[in-house]
C-alpha cells in the first residue's frame, strides 16, 4: 500500500534515515589492502535506538563469492530490522550473511548493509569472513570448499511443494548458508539445514540435491540425491472469494478517479470490499487524512454516483458521500476505512504506547455520525511494526498484538483487518512482530505481496515486482509471495484469512539491453506520476508483456523494462490463491485498471 501519493516498499537498499546530531560511531576501521574489511558506523542514534550500517570492501586482487560479518553486543542492547544481509542471532552475538544479489563482490569494491537496534551500546568483536574487520588475521583467501552436506531428505510434501532436510555441512572457516539445486537449476536458498521448494506441479517426480557455501565463495560439492513425487492435486482449494480493491483518497486529484468510476468500470459488481486510503495517525491517534477529498468537495451531477449532484448546504460530501450512493447502489459492497500507508505509518509507534486510546480516537472517528453509515470496520496499514520502513519502529514484537487486541474490543463485530509485510525472508520483517498472536483478533490479514524489488535499486538486477515463487536468479531469496503465504501459515495463521495481493501497476528500469530478467539498468523508467512505476492501463499498450517469470509477466520495450501481472498471469495466481485455501485476493489500486476493469474481470472469474 502506499502512504500519501506514494506506493510502499518492502524492502529499500539504503533506506531513509534521521541522522542524529554528534559525530557517526564507528567498529574498528577497514585500514588493511589485500584483505576483506568491513567498517560499521551507527547512522542515527536517538538514544533508545539507532541505525546502523556496515560497509564490506574487497581489498583482495580477485572477485570474492560471499561475505559473512559477525560481531557482539552488549547486555540491553540488540538489532532488529535488517536490510540488504540475512541476520542470524544467537544470544548477544549476531551474524550478517550477504543476500543472493550482493554475494559477488569486485576486486576494490564494496557493498553495505543496514540494520536497526534498541538500546545505547554498540559493537565489539567484529569479524568478516571469520578475520578482524580492520583486516588483521583475516582468511581473504580462503580457497578450502565445505564438506558436502548429508542426509538429504523429504521431511513433507503437498501437491505443489516439497520440504527438504539435510545434516549440517562443516567448513575450515564457517558454512554461510545452503543452495538446492532441482537438477542443474538452483531453486531454493537457505542459512539453515532446511528448505521448502514450492510453485511444483501435481504428481510430479522431481530430483533434489543441495550444496554447501561459505563466505569466501567456495561451493561444496552436491550432497546425496532425493526423489519426491508430488501428491495429486485436488483441483480447486475451499478458498473464499473476496475481492478487495483500494480506493486512494488523493485519486480524485491529478488521476481524475472519482468512486463513480468504480461503477461506470464494472468494478463494483466484482468487489466484496473497498478498503478507502487513508486516514493519518496522529498523536496516538486516528485522525482525517484529507478532508476535502473525503468530505468537503462538491461533486455535480456529471461526477455523482447516481446523478444527483451536490447541494452546498448537504452535510456530507466529497468521496464519503458517493460512497454511501455506491452502497445504495450495489448492497453487497462493504466499505473499509483505511489508516496509515507508507507515508502515514510513522504515528503507529506512539498509539502503540496507549492502544485502547488509539481504538477509543478510531472508533469515534469511523462511527461519526456523518458517515457512520459508510464504514464497515477499519483496516491497519502499519509499515511495518517492530521494523524499519520509511520510518523505523522500535515498539517491540508484541506491540502489534496488542494494538489489534484493543481494536478488536473497541469495533466488537465490525471488521477489523491489516495490511502486513511480505518478507518471508529468515528474521526479516515477519519474524519482528507477532502476526501469528494478533490472528485471533484480525478478520483477515493483507499481505503485500508485490514491491518486492524495483528500480530503488537504479543499477538492477532486473526482477519482477511480485513473483508468486522463486525462480533461478532471483535477487533476494524469500522475496516471493508463496514464501510469505507459506511463513505466516508457519505461525499458525489460517489460510482463509490470508488474501493475495495483486499490484495494478507496473515497476521499471531504463538504460536496459537485457530482455529476460537479471539485467543491469542505469536507472528508473519514465513514469507518469513517479519515475519507476506506471499503471497497467498505461503499460499494457505502452509496453507489452513479452514473457512470463515466477507466475508474474515482464516486457522488454527499447531500453525500458517492465514488470506488471496481465488478466492472464492474475489468473493463475487467483489457482493459486484457491488451491492454497486462502480467504481471496485484492490489490492497488483501483485506478490503475482499465475503464472496462480487466484486472479485476480476471480477479473475480479466477475466484469465482
Amino acid at each position: 500500500m502506499s502512504g500519501s501519493g506514494g506506493r510502499r516498499v518492502i524492502a529499500l537498499a539504503g533506506a531513509a534515515a534521521i541522522v542524529a546530531a554528534g559525530s557517526l560511531v564507528a567498529a574498528p576501521a577497514a585500514v588493511s589492502a589485500g584483505t576483506v574489511t568491513a567498517n560499521c558506523t551507527k547512522t542515527s542514534d536517538w538514544g533508545t535506538g539507532f541505525e546502523g550500517r556496515c560497509t564490506v570492501k574487497n581489498g583482495t586482487t580477485a572477485t570474492i563469492n560471499g561475505w559473512k560479518v559477525e560481531f557482539d553486543l552488549p547486555s540491553g542492547t540488540s538489532v532488529g530490522s535488517t536490510w540488504d544481509a540475512t541476520k542470524a542471532a544467537s544470544g548477544n552475538h549476531y551474524t550478517f550473511t550477504n543476500v543472493g544479489w550482493n554475494g559477488a563482490v569486485a576486486a576494490g569494491a564494496s557493498v553495505s548493509f543496514g540494520f536497526g537496534g534498541t538500546g545505547p551500546g554498540w559493537i565489539t568483536g567484529c569479524k568478516v569472513n571469520g578475520g578482524s574487520c580492520d583486516g588483521s588475521g583475516g582468511p581473504g583467501d580462503d580457497t578450502q570448499a565445505p564438506a558436502a552436506p548429508g542426509n538429504l531428505r523429504s521431511t513433507g510434501k503437498s501437491a505443489t511443494s516439497v520440504d527438504l532436510a539435510w545434516n549440517a555441512a562443516t567448513d575450515n572457516v564457517g558454512v554461510t548458508g545452503y543452495d538446492v539445486y532441482q537438477g542443474s537449476t538452483k531453486v531454493e536458498s537457505a542459512t539453515g539445514t532446511s528448505a521448502t521448494v514450492s510453485g511444483l506441479n501435481p504428481k510430479t517426480a522431481y530430483t533434489f540435491t543441495v550444496k554447501a557455501r561459505d563466505a569466501a565463495g567456495n561451493v561444496s560439492a552436491a550432497s546425496n540425491a532425493v526423489s519426491v513425487t508430488t501428491d495429486e492435486g485436488q483441483g480447486p482449494g475451499p478458498g473464499g472469494d473476496k475481492v478487495i480493491g483500494y480506493f486512494a483518497n488523493w485519486g480524485v486529484y491529478g488521476r481524475n478517479y472519482h468512486v463513480k468510476n468504480i461503477d461506470t468500470s464494472g468494478s463494483a459488481s466484482k468487489l466484496t470490499h473497498i478498503n478507502y486510503a487513508f486516514g493519518n495517525v496522529q498523536g496516538g491517534k486516528c485522525t482525517i487524512g484529507d478532508a476535502f477529498a473525503d468530505y468537503e468537495k462538491s461533486y455535480g451531477a456529471d461526477q455523482s454516483v447516481d446523478g444527483v449532484g451536490d447541494t452546498w448546504d448537504q452535510p456530507l460530501r466529497g468521496s464519503f458521500n458517493q460512497l454511501r450512493k455506491l452502497k445504495k447502489k450495489h448492497p453487497h459492497l462493504k466499505v473499509i476505512w483505511s489508516f496509515g500507508g507508507w507515508t502515514w505509518s510513522g504515528g503507529f509507534g506512539e498509539a502503540a504506547r496507549n492502544p485502547a486510546a488509539f481504538a477509543e480516537s478510531c472508533h469515534k472517528l469511523v462511527e461519526d455520525p456523518r458517515w457512520a453509515d459508510v464504514f464497515d470496520g477499519i483496516d491497519i496499514d502499519w509499515e511495518y511494526p517492530n521494523a524499519c520502513g520509511l520510518t523505523c519502529d522500535t515498539s517491540g514484537p508484541a506491540a502489534f498484538r496488542n494494538l489489534m487486541q484493543a481494536l478488536r474490543a473497541k469495533f466488537g463485530d465490525d471488521l477489523v483487518t491489516a495490511a502486513i509485510t511480505a518478507d518471508g525472508t529468515d528474521g526479516g520483517k515477519i519474524d519482528a512482530a507477532d502476526y501469528g498472536g494478533a490472528a485471533q483478533y484480525v478478520d483477515w490479514y493483507l499481505p503485500m505481496t508485490y514491491d518486492f524489488f524495483g528500480a530503488w535499486a537504479k543499477n538492477g538486477p532486473t526482477a519482477p515486482h511480485s513473483p508468486l515463487t522463486s525462480y533461478n536468479g532471483i535477487p533476494t531469496p524469500g522475496f516471493h509471495s508463496d514464501k510469505a503465504i507459506q511463513k505466516l501459515k508457519s505461525k499458525g495463521i489460517p489460510a482463509s484469512k490470508l488474501l493475495l495481493g495483486i499490484g495494478f501497476y507496473g515497476r521499471g528500469w531504463t538504460g536496459v539491453t537485457q530482455t529476460e530478467p537479471g539485467g543491469s539498468a542505469t536507472g528508473p523508467a519514465p513514469g507518469t506520476y513517479e519515475a519507476g512505476i506506471e499503471d497497467y492501463k498505461v503499460l499494457k499498450t505502452r509496453c507489452p508483456a513479452t514473457g512470463t517469470v515466477a507466475g508474474t509477466a515482464y516486457a522488454k520495450c527499447g531500453s525500458e523494462w517492465w514488470s506488471y501481472d496481465t488478466p492472464s498471469t492474475i489468473g493463475g495466481k487467483m489457482t493459486y490463491a484457491r488451491n492454497q485455501g486462502l480467504g481471496g485476493s485484492f490489490f492497488w489500486e483501483l485506478s490503475g485498471d482499465t475503464t472496462g476493469g480487466e484486472l479485476i474481470t480476471a480477479m473475480r472469474n479466477g475466484l469465482g
